[in-house]
């Protein structure tokens, strides 16, 4: 077995080689000046080898994980698994309008063409239960952060309020929740455009607790801002937030912290310095169950 990894998410898949006790190899990327990109594998692979790459940003890395899937083949690997912490594409499930793309379905069944596993950390999935239900292969696997997460929060806090921010959190955050034996609400949302979000908070008594914001992924930052708006509106002494994949597209993160965010804290599922619960472990044994 041979980890490949890419030069953006170089520490996950080092730390990811030393769990498996197997070498590593980077994938060269090179992007010419009209942005096609050139990617170039150790020219001696063995049967089996594991692709670890996240997906935010995705339009060039599937491309680059095509053009690598089909050249490892060439190159003589029987088995390919793709480690994708972050998995795009997720979230559009259902044609909205008549004509639109349910890109969910199609990156879906692109990958299970190129891979033989699937291995992700909580997709967004909404509308379906399983992952191979967007993924149709048998080894399509979906992990949860949720025990290295609630570690991670005990190690912070002695008592804290968990917070979901919209019903869609209440999944990760109960779980959390239930782990750690600390009390947990979930607030309601509803999206009024890219950027507009209305929240409300259930009926809880927030006033002088410390308060961790729960949710699987930080896109534009609005979502939370608002949420530890209304919290410490609410009288809640300090309110914190733990994002599974951090994207932060534009200025989220500054958008989180200056609505009174104390601190953010996040998994390496995405590179950003704010990512301080590794994943390694949790994917080293998915990585060893699926064989």
């Amino acid at each position: 077995m041979l980890l490949l990894a890419f030069p953006e998410y170089l520490a996950q898949g080092q730390r990811l080689a030393e769990r498996l006790d197997i070498p590593y190899e980077q994938v060269f990327v090179h992007h010419f000046p009209d942005s096609e990109s050139l990617v170039r594998l150790p020219s001696a692979l063995p049967d089996h080898v594991v692709m670890c790459r996240s997906l935010n940003q995705p339009n060039d890395k599937l491309v680059e994980l095509l053009l690598c899937a089909k050249t490892a083949r060439q190159l003589g690997a029987k088995r390919i698994t793709l480690v994708a912490p972050y998995l795009s594409y997720m979230r559009q499930d259902i044609a909205n309008q008549p004509g639109e793309a349910v890109s969910q379905r199609i990156i879906g069944q692109m990958l299970a063409e190129l891979f033989d596993a699937v291995i992700t950390v909580d997709p967004h999935l909404h509308r379906i239960s399983t992952l191979d239900q967007a993924i149709p292969i048998e080894q399509a696997v979906s992990l949860t952060a949720a025990d290295q997460i609630g570690r991670f929060m005990m190690q912070q806090f002695d008592h804290a309020v968990l917070l979901g921010p919209d019903g869609e959190s209440e999944q990760w955050v109960s779980a959390i929740a239930e782990k750690i034996g600390f009390p947990y609400a979930v607030a309601d949302k509803k999206r009024e455009g890219d950027k507009q979000v209305a929240i409300h908070l259930p009926d809880f008594d927030f006033k002088q607790q410390k308060v961790v914001i729960i949710d699987d992924m930080a896109s534009t930052g609005r979502t939370l801002a608002k949420a530890a708006g209304l919290l410490l509106q609410a009288g809640a002494e300090q309110v914190y937030a733990v994002i599974t994949h951090p994207l932060f597209c534009g200025d989220a993160e500054a958008h989180i912290l200056q609505a009174g965010v104390q601190q953010i804290w996040s998994t390496d599922s995405i590179s950003h310095p704010r990512a301080a619960i590794h994943l390694d472990q949790l994917l080293a044994q998915a990585v060893n169950d699926i064989g």
